[in-house]
C-alpha cells in the first residue's frame, strides 16, 4: 500500500508521508533547531519502510508539539513564519490534511480502499 501511486503520478503513499515529515523538520530548523535532536529526514527510498515512517511522524509531531507550546508562551511567534502561532497552526493543517486527501485518493486509485471505520474516522475527531 505504500508504495502504490494516484494515477496523476507524483509521490507515492510512503514518500507523501515522508513529505509530512519532512516539512515538519524544515519548520523545526528553522524556527527550533535545538527539537531535532533525534529526528532524521526520511529519504525517498526509505519511505516505504511503515515502521519508520510511523516512529517519524510519531517523533516530528511531539516536536512539533513542543513548538508550537513554546510558540504560545512567547508571544505567539514562530521563529521564520510572518504570522502568528494560530495561523502557523492553520498552515499545518492545511498542508497535512491537502496530503491526507492525495493518500486517500491514490489507496482508492490503486485498489486499496480504506475501511469505512477509518473513512469515517478521520472526521469523528471525539472517539478514540
Amino acid at each position: 500500500m505504500l508504495g502504490s501511486l494516484s494515477a496523476s503520478k507524483g509521490r507515492t503513499v510512503g514518500e507523501q508521508f515522508a513529505h509530512i515529515h519532512n516539512v515538519r523538520l524544515m519548520w523545526l530548523k528553522s524556527a527550533a533547531p535545538d527539537l531535532l535532536a533525534g529526528l532524521l529526514k526520511v529519504e525517498k527510498e526509505p519511505g516505504a519502510d511503515k515502521k519508520l515512517l510511523r516512529k517519524s511522524l510519531t517523533d516530528s509531531g511531539k516536536a512539533i508539539t513542543s513548538l508550537l507550546g513554546r510558540a504560545v508562551g512567547d508571544g505567539g511567534k514562530v521563529k521564520g513564519f510572518k504570522p502568528h502561532v494560530s495561523a502557523f497552526l492553520g498552515y499545518l493543517i492545511s498542508h497535512e490534511s491537502h496530503h491526507r486527501g492525495q493518500i486517500i485518493l491514490s489507496l482508492k486509485q490503486s485498489g486499496n480502499v480504506l475501511d469505512k471505520k477509518i473513512l469515517f474516522g478521520i472526521w469523528e475527531w471525539g472517539v478514540r
